[in-house]
């Protein structure tokens, strides 16, 4: 079928969807409280998962978390809950769905405390996205850093679950915090 010929990123060979999010989002600075609540929210619903699978449900999860509006996240009750729990354009995970929710407690918090999660989060790599040469492939490209260690265990310590250091950085890569681009891939990062 026309429009769905895979095509090669630094990730490898990916469909269009995913060579879109390859190259319109991964490693963009992102500075939208929502934005950032949705993908820190996205990325523990992934772990265990293929992100593909995630971002095949990505408009599925908006619709059924209120476009990720935290507060009414964070007001969610056990009804909201089982209504989650029988969706299935979402990942059905109770410890995820409820985590969400959690996380959508901590996040306001945070934000209230900071004026703006941005301003929390963007802290644990001193406001700018981290600057690194390129890696020759993406088997270079490390699981954590001492920067999401550190976010990790600041953000299990205001309450946030499904925030281990992995799953946190791959949150900072997606977010633009990291630029871990492969080297020849025009998205890299340059050398400064």
């Amino acid at each position: 079928m026309a429009g769905d010929e895979r095509r090669e990123t630094c990730w490898g060979m990916l469909d269009p969807l995913y060579a879109a999010y390859h190259d319109d989002e991964w490693g963009v600075p992102c500075h939208d409280d929502g934005k950032l609540f949705e993908m820190l929210i996205l990325e523990g619903f992934q772990a265990g998962l293929s992100w593909s699978t995630i971002l095949r449900k990505r408009e599925n999860f908006r619709a059924a978390f209120d476009n990720w509006e935290a507060a009414r996240v964070a007001g969610y009750g056990p009804d909201e809950v089982a209504r989650l729990l029988g969706d299935p354009g979402i990942v059905r995970n109770r410890l995820k769905v409820e985590g969400a929710v959690k996380n959508a407690r901590a996040y306001l918090a945070a934000r209230e405390e900071f004026g703006s999660f941005d301003r929390y989060i963007w802290g644990f790599v001193g406001g700018g996205p981290l600057r690194q040469p390129p890696r020759a492939s993406f088997a270079d490209v490390p699981a954590t850093t001492p920067e999401s260690d550190a976010m990790s265990k600041a953000l299990r310590q205001r309450g946030f679950t499904f925030v281990g250091s992995t799953i946190c950085y791959a949150f900072m890569q997606a977010v633009g915090m990291v630029n871990d681009h492969v080297a020849g891939c025009p998205k890299a990062a340059p050398v400064r």
